[in-house]
């Protein structure tokens, strides 16, 4: 049954500055591009899905790391902004903040050029209290593997839902934490990684056959062919259809995927409701530019939903 207090969610992994260029097409060799269009932001998988969170109205922190820099402090002072508890977030001496240029086409493709110092990377020294009654969720992304193992290891630990976001990151990465989840959403090119299938479908029964024999939740992303997940009662794999959109940019419509998906577990969605809900958050995220600075409130969220019974 769904709850109708606040959520509260924790996200674990990347914080990086973003300065994403929107361009009529993506470059394809060397030369000088003038954009039409430039903003600069704070960001990151677990980061921008914390935003999205807060944007549906859920009590969200996020736990990563700066460095004891001018980005560091931006970023800090962007995500406060937005609503995001940032306590957890460490500051590391001598680390350089991580930021990325990001190009962004006529067609809301993009091409994503990151930088983190290997020093963000490093054992975090002390996590949040994880324990019952703290959090609803545990969120993680694969940016920063030695936190995400910890946050999603006392999850299970304490009883809490810890969901994965299981993007392209190496195969070792993704085979130590996938164990970990209780939730599972991975994008198309992890699962094919982890998997060796090229086809959405096929990757959901694949990796439930590895990752779903505790009763862990597999889902598999795949952009505009909607997404896919397996049903252990039914012993089958679900659609659900992408909405039909006109696309801007795609940047960070993986990460507002994810956080309305913890947001809707967290409130007790049945998993239907939640695939919806965070299909049409995703889909709304991409009519905008500017990566997560599109992540829509509730109230749109649910104005698509309504407008779509279909879908």
């Amino acid at each position: 049954m769904a709850s109708n207090t606040q959520p509260r969610i924790l996200c674990v992994g990347a914080l990086t500055m973003d300065t994403i260029f929107r361009l009529d097409r993506l470059p394809s060799g060397p030369g000088k591009f003038i954009p039409l269009e430039a903003i600069e932001i704070a960001a990151g998988m677990a980061s921008s899905a914390a935003t999205s969170i807060a944007r549906l109205g859920g009590n969200v922190s996020l736990w990563a790391s700066v460095g004891e820099d001018h980005i560091g402090q931006r970023v800090l002072e962007d995500l406060t902004a937005e609503g995001v508890d940032c306590s957890s977030v460490r500051r590391i001496e001598g680390a350089r903040s991580a930021f990325s240029s990001i190009f962004v086409d006529a067609a809301g493709e993009r091409m994503i050029v990151p930088y983190y110092d290997p020093k963000l990377l490093s054992a975090p020294e002390t996590m949040p209290a994880i324990a019952a009654g703290t959090y609803d969720v545990v969120m993680t992304d694969v940016r920063w593997p030695l936190a995400a193992a910890q946050a999603l290891t006392a999850a299970r630990e304490a009883g809490v839902d810890g969901v994965l976001d299981a993007d392209t990151a190496s195969l070792e990465t993704l085979e130590k934490l996938m164990p970990l989840a209780s939730h599972i959403v991975a994008s198309e090119p992890a699962a094919e990684k982890v998997t060796g299938e090229s086809d959405p479908e096929r990757a959901a029964v694949a990796l439930a056959a590895l990752y779903g024999r505790d009763g862990a939740f597999i889902a598999v992303t795949a952009g505009e062919k909607g997404s896919f997940w397996y049903d252990d009662l039914e012993g089958e794999v679900r659609h659900m259809p992408a909405f039909r959109v006109d696309v801007v940019d795609t940047l960070a419509a993986g990460d507002v995927f994810h956080g309305a998906f913890a947001f809707g577990l967290a409130r007790g969605y049945p998993i239907y409701q939640i695939m919806r809900f965070a299909s049409a958050a995703a889909a709304i995220k991409c009519t905008r530019f500017g990566g997560r600075i599109g992540a829509p409130a509730k109230f749109e969220v649910e104005a698509l939903l309504s407008g779509n019974p279909e879908n």
